[in-house]
């Protein structure tokens, strides 16, 4: 079972890209499991009542987002081990989160040791192009990063703390670039890596 880490910035297209591994994975007849880990967070965090929506949670209280990380993490990895020998899981994050109190890394040491993936995947895409795709998507609040200069920011973070959670486990990162008109071939790259061919 391989386990896959597929992470970039709100609005690169990590959503797209996945739709697209997943199609190639059914194709091939893997067995598989993509896991937003929003999706995990937020059903924990609506039934703590601690927010309305998902872009809220980066905005909770840091030591909440971390309780939120690790209930999260334990049931992805106990999902991703039910698919067994030969299965892939995909965890769909961010490496880094952007904060009013910092930046938080996404998959901090207690999180990418539970998860201990195989290859950490970077989408990304020039600032321009992420800003524009951003404003394609009118069902997210993404104000918070709206400007070229704070996504170059982040994408450097992201870079540092996706190697530094590799480092943890001993895991590979690779850098995919989603060109506009193109999520096939980042997927392609993806399912590559992840199988061996």
């Amino acid at each position: 079972m391989a386990i896959g880490i597929v992470t970039g910035i709100p609005g690169v297209g990590k959503t797209t890209v996945l739709g697209k591994v997943e199609e190639l994975l059914s194709k091939r007849g893997v067995r598989y499991k993509i896991m937003n880990y929003g999706d995990y967070m937020l059903r924990r965090a609506l039934e703590g009542n601690y927010v309305k929506d998902r872009d809220q949670i980066r905005k909770l209280p840091l030591n909440i987002q971390k309780e939120l990380q690790l209930q999260a993490a334990k049931a992805m990895y106990d999902e991703a081990q039910a698919l067994g020998e030969g299965g892939v899981g995909l965890v769909d994050t961010h490496a880094v989160v952007r904060t009013p109190q910092g930046y938080l890394p996404g998959l901090p040491k207690h999180i990418i040791e539970i998860l201990g993936p195989n290859v950490i995947f970077l989408i990304e895409a020039p600032p321009a192009l992420i800003l524009e795709r951003q404003k394609r998507d009118q069902g997210r609040s993404r104000l918070d990063y709206s400007e070229e200069s704070v996504i170059e920011e982040v994408m450097q973070f992201a870079r540092s703390f996706a190697v530094a959670s590799a480092t943890l486990v001993g895991a590979s990162v690779k850098i995919v670039i989603n060109r506009e008109g193109s999520p096939e071939e980042a997927a392609a790259e993806v399912v590559k890596v992840l199988t061996g061919g």
